[in-house]
């Protein structure tokens, strides 16, 4: 069943990229979402619900689905806002699946040194394109998803599978995608190789709950 689901989000990722290069919003209001249930449909067929990691990485994926929803939206700074919101508490609800595997402080100290500088430059990146009423919420989302990278380098120390950190680290690499595309410039270049990046980590941090 676990295949099923990564060959729905397969499909629907690339029927979204479809969509989104013709811009056709229809397309990408049906495909988006169907993309985001696949890796959730995979994290419940790999057996999410038996463990407290499981239920944690579980509750992430919902978060990121409603938080893919949020953001269809054009143009709208409150869907926004609230798509963001939903990301955010996706990476605490990794974190706390994370620690609940147990976190190896060599690793996480590591992760923490060497996270600190990209996460300083993306923020001086994005400063001036960025309103005042969002630098704050920015600001708490790069901490969140710097400590979620921080927390996976961690558990992946821990327990040895470094499925856990890759999916993290791609994870976080897609977000520069998004919000490239968000303030920088928006262009379908940017979610070429985001949205592909980003489901594909989704369904890695699924497969972690077997």
């Amino acid at each position: 069943m676990v295949l099923y689901f990564c060959a729905l989000t397969g499909f629907a990722v690339a029927a979204l990229l479809i969509a989104e290069y013709r811009q056709w919003r229809l397309g990408i209001w049906i495909a988006k979402p169907l993309a985001a249930a696949g890796f959730v449909g995979a994290g419940l067929a790999a057996g999410a619900l038996g463990s407290a990691y499981g239920r944690w990485i579980l509750a992430a994926l919902v978060l990121s689905w409603l938080g893919d929803v949020f953001l269809m939206p054009r143009s709208c700074e409150r869907s926004f806002r609230a798509g963001v919101l939903s990301f955010l508490l996706g990476h605490v609800a990794f974190v706390a699946a994370f620690a609940v595997r147990g976190l190896d402080p060599v690793a996480s100290g590591v992760a923490a040194a060497l996270a600190l500088g990209p996460g300083l430059l993306a923020l001086r990146w994005l400063q001036p394109y960025i309103s005042e009423q969002l630098r704050t919420p920015i600001r708490a989302y790069m901490a969140v998803i710097s400590a979620m990278l921080v927390c996976a380098a961690g558990a992946a120390g821990s327990s040895g599978d470094g499925r856990i950190l890759i999916g993290a680290l791609m994870f976080y690499v897609s977000d520069l995608s998004v919000a490239r595309n968000r303030f920088v410039v928006a262009r379908f270049s940017n979610k070429a190789w985001g949205l592909p990046l980003y489901f594909a980590a989704q369904l890695v941090l699924a497969w972690t709950v077997t």
